[in-house]
């Protein structure tokens, strides 16, 4: 079976949210704005990498999403989203801090690695390249909201970054961070990943796919205030047997409600 890092971080989440997604066959809908918006600016930059129109490029792939219904946050709309990005990609190119040789090999690479019982685990990274002429793995990412850089250490601990050096073998990682505000801004944050980390990684990857084989698929509840990701996990509907909270946030892959039979190996 294949694996990757979204599927261990749900079920480390909550493993009933992983078997909603990834055996029910329950898909959230692509109805979230900054989710779409991330796609299409992540396919602008590589315009830029590619000495393509950037801006052309976002906006001939956020125009897509123009006439849906989108959710969007903090009283954004289409028109607000699109020139900030336009912003975000005029800002990246005028400070010209990251570099990408043959862009059509090192965007979007995809790393496969071998596990055990015929697993495979796979990974997309974003770019390999560098920052301030440093060498390292680059991911980017789309906010609305700056992120902490205090107390000093903390993106070592981020875990996808954990994943994506254990998986490539690459110890310097970056994030680039696009944050959309009024007045816009872009983090260029970096550190460095130990090897001990990317052995507890493995070591994290081999115990959750072992307890995911052996169908343990007990709830996570988060309703605990002040934070409460039950409130906002897409699956709720599901949990509490509320139909028309599934219909709202959820579609159901084809077939997969021939999948039943799965549920003698939870109960």
């Amino acid at each position: 079976m294949i694996y990757s890092y979204t599927q261990i971080s749900q079920y480390l989440a909550c493993p009933r949210r992983y078997r909603h997604r990834y055996l029910d066959g329950w898909q959230q809908k692509d109805s979230q704005a900054a989710m779409l918006f991330g796609r299409a600016f992540e396919r602008a930059l590589a315009a830029y990498f590619l000495h393509q129109d950037p801006a052309a490029a976002l906006f001939q792939e956020w125009t897509l999403y123009r006439s849906q219904p989108l959710q969007y946050s903090h009283g954004d709309t289409w028109d607000r989203v699109l020139q900030q990005g336009i912003q975000l990609l005029e800002r990246f190119c005028q400070e010209d801090r990251v570099r990408i040789r043959q862009p059509r090999r090192n965007l979007q690479i995809k790393f496969v690695q071998k596990l055990s019982n015929q697993n495979e685990f796979v990974a997309y990274v974003d770019a390999i390249g560098r920052l301030d002429d440093r060498a390292c793995l680059l991911e980017w990412k789309t906010t609305s909201s700056r992120y902490p850089e205090e107390p000093d250490g903390l993106l070592a601990l981020d875990p996808q970054l954990i994943c994506y050096s254990w998986i490539t073998g690459v110890s310097e990682v970056a994030q680039v961070v696009f944050v959309r505000k009024r007045l816009v801004e872009i983090q260029y944050l970096r550190t460095t990943i130990t090897d001990e980390q990317r052995r507890e990684f493995a070591q994290q990857v081999d115990e959750t796919i072992r307890q995911i084989e052996s169908a343990q698929f007990l709830p996570h509840s988060g309703i605990r205030f002040p934070q409460n990701p039950c409130s906002s996990c897409p699956y709720i509907g599901l949990c509490l047997g509320r139909q028309e909270l599934v219909i709202a946030a959820l579609v159901r892959r084809p077939g997969a409600e021939q999948l039943a039979w799965l549920d003698e190996l939870y109960y």
